[in-house]
């Protein structure tokens, strides 16, 4: 997320209620997570596990529950609860602002798109030209959709992360400030839920199309002309890149690759990235071939075991 101006490292500070290292007037120009930051955005760390890959960073300022040695050309936030702190940057440059109509004053729809009943438009949402949202699509703030887009009934755009971190009192949520991108010729079925980035945009390139009941966490970035069959599932942060095939019930867990033109065959389970242009199958999923070979020996082990038996019981 990029703050509507420039900040400085003191005004950050005195929002959160921290102390800092640097200068007072360092720029401040954004806030991200660690897998999008770039130059002068703040990170947050809590954990030592990840303070040397903050700290490392692209990001500029570092929002962190320890002093240590700030590297050259970087500031520290130094508060005992960056989790919480960087929620309160989030509610300040990014407030939630209630909607008054059904469409926004403030969203902007392009010429030739239809609207069907009890469509919601969020506020400072973007539609392009010559799309169809069929009744009950739901757009929450600042969605951007292309143009010759269609949306089919009950898919919800844009609601929050599911991102918690667990304190002894409850699931404490991260705020989410990011949006949802959209573009051209994209066609999303019936009650699909396509949630929010973090700080950044969860995105569909040009050309995919997704059956109904599918889920896409924040921050995934979906390629151009990939086809997504009913059911499946996918986590936050996950890159599907262009032309791959994801068949009915697939599970994509957060953080990994799914190669150009790979295709996952249905119920299988992804747990690590998949290679570009080959079939997968089955959970985990592993390229088909030897899924199916395995399948197969499987299917000889009661046998295997009969002939052992009787190899037994005529050497006894």
């Amino acid at each position: 997320m990029k703050f509507p101006q420039k900040q400085t490292l003191a005004g950050i500070a005195k929002i959160i209620g921290s102390t800092f290292m640097g200068p007072a007037d360092f720029p401040v120009w954004g806030m991200n997570e660690i897998h999008v930051v770039r130059q002068g955005d703040i990170v947050f760390v809590d954990h030592p596990k990840y303070y040397d890959k903050a700290l490392n960073s692209a990001a500029t300022v570092v929002l962190i529950n320890k002093k240590v040695v700030c590297p050259e050309g970087k500031a520290l936030l130094i508060s005992d609860d960056p989790f919480r702190d960087f929620n309160k940057l989030t509610a300040h440059f990014k407030p939630f602002q209630r909607a008054d109509a059904l469409v926004s004053e403030t969203a902007e729809i392009g010429e030739g798109t239809v609207l069907q009943p009890n469509v919601f438009v969020g506020n400072h949402v973007k539609i392009g030209r010559n799309c169809i949202l069929h009744a009950n699509v739901s757009l929450y703030d600042h969605t951007v959709i292309g143009d010759n887009v269609i949306i089919h009934a009950n898919t919800v755009l844009g609601a929050d992360a599911f991102y918690y971190k667990n304190r002894p009192e409850g699931f404490d949520r991260l705020k989410s400030s990011g949006n949802v991108v959209i573009e051209d010729d994209v066609e999303i079925g019936a009650s699909c839920t396509i949630d929010r980035g973090v700080t950044n945009s969860t995105t569909i390139k040009k050309g995919s199309k997704l059956d109904n009941h599918i889920q896409i966490g924040h921050d995934t970035v979906i390629g151009r002309k990939c086809l997504i069959a009913s059911q499946t599932g996918v986590a936050g942060c996950v890159i599907i890149e262009d032309e791959v095939t994801l068949w009915g019930q697939v599970g994509i867990p957060n953080g990994v690759t799914i190669g150009k033109g790979a295709e996952v065959l249905a119920q299988s389970g992804v747990t690590k990235s998949l290679e570009a242009g080959k079939t997968y199958f089955g959970s985990p999923a592993e390229e088909f071939r030897k899924k199916y070979r395995d399948l197969a020996s499987q299917r000889q082990l009661p046998d295997l075991i009969r002939r052992l038996k009787e190899l037994e019981q005529k050497g006894a």
